[in-house]
Protein backbone atom coordinates (compact mmCIF):
# COMPACT_ATOMS: atom_id res chain seq x y z
CA UNK A 1 0.00 0.00 0.00
CA UNK A 2 1.37 3.65 -0.76
CA UNK A 3 1.31 6.30 1.87
CA UNK A 4 1.06 9.77 0.47
CA UNK A 5 3.28 12.32 2.47
CA UNK A 6 3.63 16.21 1.87
CA UNK A 7 7.37 17.90 3.06
CA UNK A 8 6.81 21.65 5.01
CA UNK A 9 9.95 23.19 5.09
CA UNK A 10 11.59 26.32 4.41
CA UNK A 11 15.25 25.26 3.70
CA UNK A 12 16.09 23.74 0.54
CA UNK A 13 18.64 21.40 2.08
CA UNK A 14 16.47 20.05 4.45
CA UNK A 15 13.91 19.12 0.90
CA UNK A 16 16.87 17.83 -0.78
CA UNK A 17 17.83 15.23 2.55
CA UNK A 18 14.28 14.11 3.11
CA UNK A 19 13.19 13.46 -0.78
CA UNK A 20 16.47 11.31 -0.52
CA UNK A 21 15.32 9.52 2.62
CA UNK A 22 11.47 9.50 1.22
CA UNK A 23 12.37 7.67 -2.03
CA UNK A 24 14.16 4.70 -0.31
CA UNK A 25 10.67 3.69 1.30
CA UNK A 26 8.23 2.20 -2.00
CA UNK A 27 5.46 2.38 0.45
CA UNK A 28 5.94 6.22 0.31
CA UNK A 29 4.93 8.84 -2.33
CA UNK A 30 6.02 12.52 -2.12
CA UNK A 31 2.98 14.00 -2.96
CA UNK A 32 3.96 17.99 -2.60
CA UNK A 33 6.65 19.99 -1.07
CA UNK A 34 6.71 23.90 0.07
CA UNK A 35 9.14 26.07 1.12
CA UNK A 36 5.91 27.38 3.68
CA UNK A 37 3.03 27.00 5.63
CA UNK A 38 1.00 29.51 3.93
CA UNK A 39 1.05 27.52 0.58
CA UNK A 40 0.72 24.35 2.30
CA UNK A 41 -2.17 25.24 4.59
CA UNK A 42 -4.26 25.65 1.12
CA UNK A 43 -3.31 22.49 0.05
CA UNK A 44 -3.64 20.24 3.41
CA UNK A 45 -7.42 22.13 3.56
CA UNK A 46 -8.25 20.83 0.36
CA UNK A 47 -6.40 16.73 0.48
CA UNK A 48 -6.36 13.99 2.47
CA UNK A 49 -2.84 13.40 3.46
CA UNK A 50 -0.79 10.29 5.24
CA UNK A 51 1.91 11.60 6.36
CA UNK A 52 3.51 15.46 7.20
CA UNK A 53 6.95 16.02 7.19
CA UNK A 54 6.88 19.46 9.51
CA UNK A 55 9.59 22.33 10.06
CA UNK A 56 8.35 24.22 13.22
CA UNK A 57 10.55 27.21 12.95
CA UNK A 58 9.67 29.32 9.38
CA UNK A 59 8.57 32.77 8.23
CA UNK A 60 5.10 33.93 8.23
CA UNK A 61 4.06 31.07 9.95
CA UNK A 62 5.46 28.21 11.92
CA UNK A 63 4.76 24.92 11.41
CA UNK A 64 2.82 24.47 15.04
CA UNK A 65 0.89 27.51 13.69
CA UNK A 66 -0.03 25.33 10.62
CA UNK A 67 -0.83 22.19 12.62
CA UNK A 68 -3.47 24.41 14.78
CA UNK A 69 -5.15 25.53 12.05
CA UNK A 70 -5.97 21.96 10.31
CA UNK A 71 -9.11 21.02 11.60
CA UNK A 72 -7.70 17.31 10.11
CA UNK A 73 -4.19 16.90 10.77
CA UNK A 74 -2.22 14.11 9.13
CA UNK A 75 0.22 11.92 10.96
CA UNK A 76 2.50 14.09 11.52
CA UNK A 77 6.77 13.99 12.13
CA UNK A 78 8.23 17.73 12.98
CA UNK A 79 11.63 18.02 11.21
CA UNK A 80 13.07 20.55 13.91
CA UNK A 81 16.97 22.18 15.06
CA UNK A 82 15.28 23.93 18.01
CA UNK A 83 14.46 20.50 20.73
CA UNK A 84 12.32 23.03 22.81
CA UNK A 85 9.69 22.60 20.67
CA UNK A 86 8.47 19.01 20.72
CA UNK A 87 7.26 19.44 23.96
CA UNK A 88 4.54 21.23 22.05
CA UNK A 89 4.57 19.53 19.08
CA UNK A 90 3.51 16.50 20.95
CA UNK A 91 0.93 18.22 22.70
CA UNK A 92 -0.41 18.46 19.17
CA UNK A 93 -0.65 15.13 18.66
CA UNK A 94 3.09 14.55 16.62
CA UNK A 95 3.89 10.87 16.00
CA UNK A 96 8.06 11.71 16.65
CA UNK A 97 10.46 14.40 15.87
CA UNK A 98 13.61 14.65 14.36
CA UNK A 99 16.46 16.84 15.09
CA UNK A 100 18.55 18.32 12.39
CA UNK A 101 21.02 17.40 10.81
CA UNK A 102 18.53 14.23 10.64
CA UNK A 103 20.61 11.07 10.46
CA UNK A 104 19.10 8.58 8.17
CA UNK A 105 19.08 5.90 10.98
CA UNK A 106 16.45 8.20 13.07
CA UNK A 107 14.57 8.55 9.76
CA UNK A 108 14.00 5.39 9.27
CA UNK A 109 12.68 4.61 13.01
CA UNK A 110 10.20 7.01 12.94
CA UNK A 111 8.81 6.41 9.29
CA UNK A 112 8.64 2.28 10.39
CA UNK A 113 6.45 3.36 13.15
CA UNK A 114 4.21 5.48 11.35
CA UNK A 115 3.73 2.52 8.93
CA UNK A 116 3.33 -0.04 11.75
CA UNK A 117 0.70 2.17 12.91
CA UNK A 118 -1.35 2.44 9.90
CA UNK A 119 -1.16 -1.22 9.57
CA UNK A 120 -2.27 -2.00 13.31
CA UNK A 121 -5.00 0.31 12.65
CA UNK A 122 -6.28 -1.86 9.78
CA UNK A 123 -6.60 -4.80 12.48
CA UNK A 124 -9.40 -2.99 14.43
CA UNK A 125 -8.32 -4.02 17.78
CA UNK A 126 -10.19 -3.82 20.66
CA UNK A 127 -10.16 -4.58 24.29
CA UNK A 128 -13.01 -6.59 25.35
CA UNK A 129 -11.56 -6.98 28.89
CA UNK A 130 -10.17 -5.77 32.07
CA UNK A 131 -9.15 -8.40 34.12
CA UNK A 132 -10.76 -8.21 37.84
CA UNK A 133 -7.51 -9.40 38.93
CA UNK A 134 -5.76 -5.98 37.48
CA UNK A 135 -2.87 -8.51 36.39
CA UNK A 136 -4.01 -8.23 32.68
CA UNK A 137 -6.07 -6.84 29.77
CA UNK A 138 -7.81 -9.15 26.98
CA UNK A 139 -7.81 -7.82 23.78
CA UNK A 140 -9.26 -8.55 19.90
CA UNK A 141 -6.65 -8.06 17.42
CA UNK A 142 -8.07 -9.32 13.68
CA UNK A 143 -8.89 -12.56 14.36
CA UNK A 144 -6.67 -13.09 17.41
CA UNK A 145 -7.75 -13.15 21.15
CA UNK A 146 -4.66 -12.32 23.15
CA UNK A 147 -3.99 -11.71 26.56
CA UNK A 148 -1.42 -9.03 27.41
CA UNK A 149 -0.28 -8.68 30.77
CA UNK A 150 -0.01 -5.22 32.11
CA UNK A 151 3.85 -5.80 33.10
CA UNK A 152 4.50 -6.10 29.99
CA UNK A 153 3.31 -3.01 29.10
CA UNK A 154 6.07 -0.04 29.03
CA UNK A 155 3.59 2.48 27.97
CA UNK A 156 0.60 3.86 25.93
CA UNK A 157 0.62 6.88 23.60
CA UNK A 158 -2.36 8.57 22.72
CA UNK A 159 -2.64 9.77 18.55
CA UNK A 160 -6.00 11.23 17.15
CA UNK A 161 -8.55 8.57 18.14
CA UNK A 162 -6.37 5.72 18.58
CA UNK A 163 -3.91 4.32 21.99
CA UNK A 164 -0.64 2.99 20.84
CA UNK A 165 0.11 0.44 23.64
CA UNK A 166 3.68 -0.93 23.95
CA UNK A 167 5.16 -3.37 25.32
CA UNK A 168 8.35 -4.54 26.28
CA UNK A 169 9.52 -7.32 23.96
CA UNK A 170 8.52 -4.42 21.03
CA UNK A 171 5.11 -5.47 20.33
CA UNK A 172 2.59 -2.95 19.37
CA UNK A 173 -1.33 -2.94 19.70
CA UNK A 174 -3.54 0.17 18.32
CA UNK A 175 -6.43 0.63 20.30
CA UNK A 176 -9.76 2.35 18.94
CA UNK A 177 -10.35 4.81 21.53
CA UNK A 178 -9.22 8.42 22.77
CA UNK A 179 -6.51 8.19 25.56
CA UNK A 180 -8.41 9.70 28.19
CA UNK A 181 -11.01 6.75 27.68
CA UNK A 182 -8.80 3.65 27.41
CA UNK A 183 -6.41 4.96 29.85
CA UNK A 184 -8.65 4.45 32.93
CA UNK A 185 -7.81 0.32 32.05
CA UNK A 186 -4.50 1.05 33.51
CA UNK A 187 -4.72 1.82 37.09
CA UNK A 188 -2.75 4.76 38.84
CA UNK A 189 -0.57 1.81 41.16
CA UNK A 190 0.82 0.65 38.48
CA UNK A 191 0.71 3.54 35.60
CA UNK A 192 1.24 7.65 35.79
CA UNK A 193 0.15 10.10 33.56
CA UNK A 194 3.29 12.07 32.54
CA UNK A 195 1.93 13.77 29.55
CA UNK A 196 -1.46 14.89 27.59
CA UNK A 197 -0.35 12.01 24.93
CA UNK A 198 1.36 9.49 27.04
CA UNK A 199 1.05 7.11 30.16
CA UNK A 200 3.94 5.22 31.46
CA UNK A 201 4.74 1.83 33.71
CA UNK A 202 5.56 3.44 36.47
CA UNK A 203 9.04 0.73 37.08
CA UNK A 204 10.31 2.03 33.20
CA UNK A 205 10.22 5.72 34.65
CA UNK A 206 14.45 5.38 34.91
CA UNK A 207 14.96 9.06 34.66
CA UNK A 208 14.17 12.36 33.27
CA UNK A 209 16.78 14.12 30.74
CA UNK A 210 15.72 17.44 29.47
CA UNK A 211 11.91 16.66 30.34
CA UNK A 212 12.04 13.62 28.70
CA UNK A 213 12.21 9.70 29.35
CA UNK A 214 13.93 7.65 27.21
CA UNK A 215 12.29 3.93 26.85
CA UNK A 216 13.87 1.40 24.51
CA UNK A 217 15.54 4.13 22.34
CA UNK A 218 12.21 6.21 22.51
CA UNK A 219 12.20 9.67 24.09
CA UNK A 220 8.70 10.43 25.59
CA UNK A 221 8.11 13.68 26.40
CA UNK A 222 7.33 14.67 29.97
CA UNK A 223 4.41 17.45 30.10
CA UNK A 224 5.03 20.57 32.94
CA UNK A 225 1.71 19.76 34.50
CA UNK A 226 2.91 16.37 35.35
CA UNK A 227 6.73 16.75 36.31
CA UNK A 228 5.61 16.43 39.82
CA UNK A 229 3.89 13.29 39.37
CA UNK A 230 6.98 11.62 37.39
CA UNK A 231 9.32 13.37 40.08
CA UNK A 232 7.63 11.18 42.96
CA UNK A 233 7.69 8.35 41.05
CA UNK A 234 10.92 8.58 40.29
CA UNK A 235 11.52 9.63 44.51
CA UNK A 236 10.05 6.25 44.74
CA UNK A 237 11.94 4.01 43.56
Amino acid sequence: MKYSCVIVDDEPLAHEVLEGYISKFEELTLAKKYFNAREAEIYLQANSVDLLFLDIQMPEMTGLELLKRLPERPITILTTAFREFALEGFELGVMDYLLKPIKPERFNGAVNRVMEFFMLKESKTQVIENSNSRENIVIKSGTKTVSLPLAAITHIQGLKDYSIVYTDDNKKYVIKGYLKVIGKIFDEQNFVRVHKSFIMARNHIKNINQDKIEVGGYFIPVGRVFKNDVMAVLKSH
